[in-house]
């Protein structure tokens, strides 16, 4: 089945037998220019320039799938629409005016598009597998898939820069602090990542520096404002961070958010309680984090910064008030990634686009680049149908590829989806 956006992919990029062209009353038609595509409101087309007959026209081009769409749209009323020069339709079903009472020159597209192109293009959209593609893959050469999972990359860091200015709006633009928050979110990985970011966002980063020379004040700040303090507790360290909590909360007058973390489901290593003792032990051991990351001038800089472990009493713990066998609460290398990729990196990109300094969204990726590739089901299916993923770069372009482009059948937008269509045009 024809789309409007398929109409607009194949004029755009010219796929279609272009030679010896008339319009719908006869006249010798050639395309010189065919515009640039207009996402925002308008005509389909802007800029074009062709001639017909011996007249060069300028201006823009509007596509539908049958020619009296433009009447049922309305556009002859619109003044957008006074500077239309084609009128490029599958179907030529009706004769079309401008508002000023001018017939419009007609393309009639259907004679001149190849059969096997919509046949390929109603395959993808018909499929119901990882990718629509995948029994086509890789398609792109090496370089090819290099420069598209880099244009990936880049959208997919413009979308989290989105997100990155709406907290540095809420914190009245404070660096800092949204590095904080979203520092927090990422330790309560998916399931606590909410829950995570609350209580964060409930002590603020200056509370937390001055206290950043106490590690059990940052893990009463902290465990007390998860609600993770409120039983009964016969060991004196537990009960000292209740006491050191409820001295802290009426100093301050914090306000717990009143989302506690769950242990459901969840390995030992990645219990809120783990995790918040390693989120202060971040803090005690990182103070100006934000600043230090943007003075890094390594990767190993940052990853040393991350490089942090529970304090002792988490050793022989992983719940407060109940003993457990001897394991020191690294955060790991896995974590320590992850943190760079979903956080760090994110945020140091967003400062770059803020402040529109290259350096810094270079730097960013670049960091990407030498950080391993995430392993997960997602990337497993790419590497299974041979699509390279050789770095954190190539992992987080893929996902997004998967999620934006793939599962929504954005097919026409791709760059394996137009190099599959351009291969059955005429």
């Amino acid at each position: 089945m024809l789309s409007e956006r398929l109409l607009q992919f194949i004029w755009q990029f010219q796929y279609f037998n272009n030679k010896s062209l008339f319009t719908a009353k006869g006249e010798p038609l050639q395309i010189i220019y065919p515009g640039i595509y207009n996402t925002n409101q308008g005509p389909d087309f802007l800029q074009a320039k062709i001639r017909i007959g011996n007249t060069i026209w300028a201006g823009n081009i509007e596509l539908h799938l049958k020619a009296s769409d433009w009447q049922a749209h309305h556009h002859g009323e619109d003044d957008l629409y006074n500077s239309i020069i084609l009128h490029v339709v599958w179907i030529n079903d009706k004769v079309v005016k401008d508002k000023g009472g001018n017939e419009l020159a007609a393309l009639e597209m259907q004679p001149l598009v190849s059969k096997l192109m919509l046949e390929h293009y109603n395959e993808l959209m018909q499929l119901h597998q990882f990718v629509p593609c995948e029994n086509l893959l890789p398609v792109l050469t090496s370089i090819a898939w290099d420069s598209w999972k880099e244009r990936l990359l880049v959208e997919r860091l413009q979308k989290r820069s989105a997100k990155v200015f709406e907290h540095l709006y809420k914190s009245n633009n404070h660096w800092e602090e949204v590095l904080w928050w979203l520092l927090a979110r990422n330790f309560g990985i998916m399931v606590n990542a909410d829950a995570f970011e609350a209580i964060a966002q409930s002590i603020p980063v200056n509370i937390l520096a001055k206290h950043k020379n106490q590690i059990h004040q940052l893990e009463a700040l902290l465990l007390g404002q998860a609600n993770l303090l409120n039983a009964d507790f016969d060991e004196g360290y537990v009960q000292l961070l209740q006491r050191e909590y409820l001295f802290l909360q009426k100093k301050y007058t914090l306000k717990a958010p009143g989302i506690t973390p769950v242990f459901l489901r969840m390995r030992p290593s990645n219990f809120p309680t783990v995790r918040l003792a390693q989120l202060a032990s971040l803090v005690a051991t990182s103070a100006h984090l934000f600043s230090k990351i943007k003075e890094a001038a390594t990767l190993n800089e940052v990853m040393a910064m991350l490089n942090v472990t529970a304090n002792d009493y988490w050793h022989y713990h992983y719940r407060p008030g109940e003993p457990a066998d001897y394991k020191p609460k690294v955060l790991g290398r896995q974590m320590m990634e992850n943190i760079m990729i979903n956080t760090i990196v994110p945020v140091l990109f967003a400062y770059g686009v803020y402040i529109k300094e290259q350096q810094y969204k270079d730097k960013a990726i670049e960091w990407l680049i030498q950080l391993a590739p995430e392993t997960n089901n997602i990337t497993k299916q790419w590497r299974a149908h041979n699509v390279e993923n050789s770095n954190a770069l190539h992992s987080q372009a893929l996902l997004e590829l998967k999620k934006h482009y793939c599962d929504v059948k954005r097919c026409l937008d791709c760059a394996v989806g137009n190099k599959i269509l351009k291969g059955a045009a005429v």
